[in-house]
Formats: structure tokens, C-alpha cells, sequence
């Protein structure tokens, strides 16, 4: 992704207090379980959620699991504080120092690490979430992988639900 991309991001995330959500698109994508899980999800990441829903319908995506793993791929970062500053200073790490990102990101999400490890770790946190909320085993899966990079063109229909899903997170 493009640093203008994470700048506007961030812009975008600064001023979600003053815009709506329409969580309803999701109640109506997502089993109450689901839903409820969504509900504890940070107003600008809701709103980051919803975005991503409504590229992957205007891209004529209609699997029930992409939609839902649309909806729930950053779930994981309700598990721990994940402030706008330090999303601000893991990107520019992750840029100019992506071995110390990976390395601080790997461990406990205490003390000054913590930004890291929400980074790296909440895809696995939110699949384990998701599952524990009866989500679907794909659903879990594209979650769980949503940052994952592919080794060569997507060789199942999961790898390609998962290309759409990581194509739109990143523009959105």
C-alpha cells in the first residue's frame, strides 16, 4: 500500500466521529452472533469495514463468507487499545524497518510493543473471535489470512475469495 493510500487512511479515521455508520448493512450481512461481534468494533474501523463491503458488492462479489470476512477481517483489534498515533508509527516502521516491525509485532501486546503485536496479530485474534462467535470455517480463514501474501497466482477459490478481499482492504 501507498503512503498517500495510509495517509489518507488516517485523514479518513480522524474525522469518523463526524460520520455515520450504516451498521444495519451489516446486521443484515452478518448472524446476530456475528453482528454483535462487529458492534465492538472502533466507529472508524466499522466505517473501514463497511467500505470494504461495498467495493467487494460493487465488484459483483456476493459469497456470504467474503461479505462477512469484509465485515470482521480487523476484529482482532478490539482485543487490545490500537490508537490513530500508533497505527501511524507501526506503518512507518513496517516501511523503513520491516524486519524490527515483524520482530516487535511477534511477541506480548504489552508496553511499547503492544502497537506491533495488534498489527501483526490481529488477524489470528479476530479468526479466534470469529469462531468462537460461529462463523463460518472459510470466513475464519480468510480472516486469519487477510494480510497473508500468496506464493504465486491463488490456486483455490478461497485464495481467490482472499485476493478480492486483501485487492479492496488495501483501498480502502
Amino acid at each position: 500500500m501507498s503512503a498517500s493510500s495510509r495517509l489518507y487512511q488516517g485523514l479518513r479515521a480522524l474525522g469518523a466521529w463526524a460520520r455515520p455508520v450504516d451498521d444495519m448493512r451489516a446486521a443484515r450481512a452478518l448472524a446476530p452472533e456475528l453482528f454483535a461481534l462487529y458492534r465492538r468494533m472502533r466507529r472508524a474501523e466499522r466505517q473501514h469495514s463497511l467500505r470494504v463491503l461495498n467495493a467487494l458488492l460493487r465488484g459483483g462479489h456476493s459469497d456470504p463468507d467474503l461479505l462477512a470476512a469484509a465485515l470482521l477481517h480487523d476484529v482482532g483489534k478490539i482485543r487490545t487499545a490500537f490508537y490513530l498515533p500508533e497505527k501511524v508509527l507501526v506503518v512507518l516502521v513496517k516501511a523503513v524497518a520491516p524486519s524490527r516491525y515483524w520482530a516487535w509485532g511477534g511477541g506480548s501486546a504489552h508496553g511499547w510493543r503492544r502497537p506491533f503485536a495488534v498489527s501483526v496479530q490481529h488477524p489470528a485474534w479476530g479468526a479466534e473471535l470469529a469462531a468462537a462467535a460461529g462463523a463460518s470455517p472459510r470466513t475464519v480463514e480468510l480472516i486469519r489470512r487477510h494480510q497473508d501474501v500468496l506464493d504465486g497466482p491463488p490456486q483455490t477459490e478461497t485464495d481467490r475469495l482472499l485476493c478480492a478481499l486483501q485487492a479492496v482492504d488495501d483501498r480502502s
